[in-house]
């Protein structure tokens, strides 16, 4: 505010946490170390995304960066990053990925931040995952099939897989669980980054606030 947009003391400005909604603010004080606003009054209340959650093998970093800021955009509660088999990214700065996640908040007006994960391994994920939570896993094996979802309420997630694609071990174990469902992203092979989109898109469309 104060550094690149150069505003001073008794500039307007709009601000949110994530908890209370966006309100209408006033500069108060302006230094070297920060700056201090007063709220005058709530513009808009907080408005939650749907109980959906993003699962994704990370990949690349700015393509990683475009995953998260895409799903702030498309609306998620939550980001997690997911290590598989053939995941090409065994590490990732999760602080840097939330900082992202704000920022994506910033730009397209949404009033809450979904949180981002620390990195867990597929197999941990699955051994403590909640029952009532319905897991719609991106199924590469399934190209060519339609490409839908069915009307559904609760909390859901989408699995996005590596660029490798899952391995048969990990394939199997989702195939087992009852409340996970193949899904079909249409006929061509799409990148992991691409995938997510649409996935969130498919979800969205059929199941979410997009209706």
């Amino acid at each position: 505010l104060t550094g690149v947009m150069r505003l001073a003391p008794g500039a307007a400005v709009l601000l949110f946490n994530g908890r209370d909604g966006e309100w209408r603010a006033t500069l108060a004080t302006v230094s070297k170390r920060g700056a201090a606003a007063t709220c005058d009054a709530m513009t808009r209340p907080l408005a939650m995304p749907p109980d959906l959650w993003l699962l994704f093998a990370p990949i690349k970093k700015a393509r990683t960066d475009f995953i998260v800021e895409k799903a702030v955009e498309l609306g998620v509660r939550r980001i997690q990053p997911v290590q598989t088999r053939h995941t090409n990214s065994e590490r990732i700065r999760q602080d840097r990925l939330q900082a992202h996640a704000v920022e994506a908040a910033e730009q397209c007006g949404a009033t809450s931040v979904p949180e981002v994960a620390e990195l867990i391994a597929l197999d941990r994920l699955l051994s403590k995952w909640p029952e009532d939570r319905h897991l719609y896993w991106c199924d590469e094996t399934a190209l060519g099939q339609p490409a839908c979802i069915a009307p559904a309420t609760g909390p859901a997630a989408i699995l996005i897989g590596p660029e490798g694609g899952f391995s048969t071990e990990e394939s199997a174990r989702l195939r087992a669980r009852p409340n996970v469902t193949p899904l079909s992203l249409g006929p061509r092979i799409l990148r992991a980054d691409t995938a997510a989109v649409a996935a969130l898109t498919l979800w969205q469309a059929a199941c979410g606030d997009w209706r």
